[in-house]
């Protein structure tokens, strides 16, 4: 019996140690090809490397729950966490590869909107991301992030411009609702000085 075994288990080695022939069918990794998407978290990053190294001062605007706005200077910022909030807007991932439709738009002026939309059916937060660049380079980027479920509704609309390669200003506005609980909205609105 133990023979046996010993030689089924030889020859299912040997077998799967055995390159495929011409006729077989070698398929690329999709998680090694290029982006389908815009590379959020790459921009991301760049833009926190740049404005580490150059650290500006951001004045800050947030409305609070009476309406009355509040504005703040910070003179020392960490930007990988300041732009974290972005983050949530990623949809280059591979499970979300095809749930996005994808338009884009040339301007006259020289201006490329490219648009990216949550295809019905599609159960990611990321409703829809836009990006408008010149020249390879963003100008503007805003996304549209929103959550339902039986515990809570949560809607925000994110922004974000640069001018000359580096983000200038920023701004995040919502509304959470929490089950048994009143809705809260927010905007906060930051500018790169």
């Amino acid at each position: 019996m133990r023979s046996v075994f010993g030689w089924l288990l030889g020859t299912v080695v040997l077998l799967s140690a055995c390159e495929p022939g011409q006729d077989a069918t070698v398929r690329p990794n999709p998680a090694n090809s290029k982006p389908a998407y815009f590379n959020l978290l790459g921009f991301l990053e760049k833009q926190a490397t740049l404005l580490n190294g150059r650290k500006p001062v951001v004045e800050k605007q947030a409305v609070l729950r009476d309406g009355h706005q509040e504005t703040t200077r910070v003179t020392q910022t960490d930007w990988a966490k300041e732009l974290q909030i972005f983050q949530q807007a990623d949809i280059n991932k591979p499970a979300l590869r095809g749930l996005y439709q994808v338009d884009c738009v040339t301007t006259p002026a020289g201006l490329v909107r490219r648009s990216y939309r949550r295809q019905p059916g599609t159960e990611h937060p990321v409703e829809q991301l836009t990006v408008v660049s010149r020249g390879g380079s963003v100008q503007e980027l805003t996304a549209t992030v929103a959550q339902d479920n039986p515990l809570v509704y949560s809607a925000k609309t994110m922004t974000l411009r640069c001018q000359n390669g580096q983000i200038s200003s920023y701004q995040v506005s919502g509304v959470q609702k929490l089950v048994l609980f009143d809705s809260v909205r927010y905007a906060v609105r930051a500018r790169v000085l």
